[in-house]
């Protein structure tokens, strides 16, 4: 695999840009192709066997544009798809998933609330992490519905959109949270919005940084990394 090859990202339309900014800040030397699926969008009503065709779809088209690495930067995509995507393809792949376990350790009051998309929600991966955490947390789930439509069509600061995030806060503030985690990659596009709908105590996690440093360590380790100064395309 060329080093200069290019970086693959996908997404159920444009949410994974969201990712896509973290890997070009951490890697700027690297070129990549940001696939984004948008008129399947959102993946997250969808059943696991249509995001698991879709996810299919999206690898080999990166796959045969030369890509050196697939970002899913999705996370019902992830928790649906990853798995077989594994251990079906000889390409590496990062995954996203919902930031539940450093929202878990470092929250003072036991309680966290997770803002996501019923595929994530749902999936077995998301179950099983919920499930080890579940003695020692209370974690207060609650599905996005609509967001990532409002994302799509640019009405993030819409009244709509206001509306929305009020009525999925609200049992989250009930349950006296002090971490929200945004288990969708189009939801950090909405932090502004967050930010004065909530009180200050409570921090907002989402999972862009942490996809950017696994994504460097994982073509580090595999003598991957761009060696030249390679314009960044989308």
């Amino acid at each position: 695999m060329n080093n200069k090859a290019p970086i693959g990202i996908f997404d159920s339309g444009v949410g994974g840009t969201s990712i896509w900014k973290e890997i070009h800040k951490q890697l700027p030397h690297e070129a990549t192709i940001y696939l984004a699926d948008s008129i399947n969008a959102p993946y997250g009503n969808k059943t696991k066997e249509e995001i698991l065709s879709l996810c299919i779809k999206n690898t080999e088209h990166l796959i045969s544009l030369g890509c050196k690495i697939i970002i899913i930067a999705c996370n019902t995509a992830t928790t649906n798809a990853i798995t077989y995507l594994r251990n079906h393809y000889q390409i590496a792949f990062i995954g996203i998933e919902p930031a539940i376990k450093p929202a878990a350790l470092m929250s003072k009051t036991s309680s966290i609330g997770i803002l996501a998309t019923k595929g994530t929600l749902s999936s077995e991966l998301f179950v099983e992490t919920s499930k080890a955490l579940a003695l020692n947390i209370k974690i207060t789930e609650v599905v996005g519905e609509g967001l990532v439509k409002l994302i799509e069509n640019g009405e993030i600061a819409s009244p709509q959109t206001t509306v929305l995030l009020k009525k999925y806060l609200e049992p989250m503030l009930a349950a006296n949270i002090d971490y929200l985690v945004l288990g969708c990659s189009h939801y950090p596009y909405l932090i502004e919005q967050l930010k004065k709908l909530l009180p200050d105590n409570i921090q907002i996690i989402d999972s862009g940084q942490a996809v950017a440093r696994q994504t460097q360590l994982v073509l580090s380790s595999n003598d991957l990394l761009s060696t030249s100064l390679i314009k960044t395309k989308t």
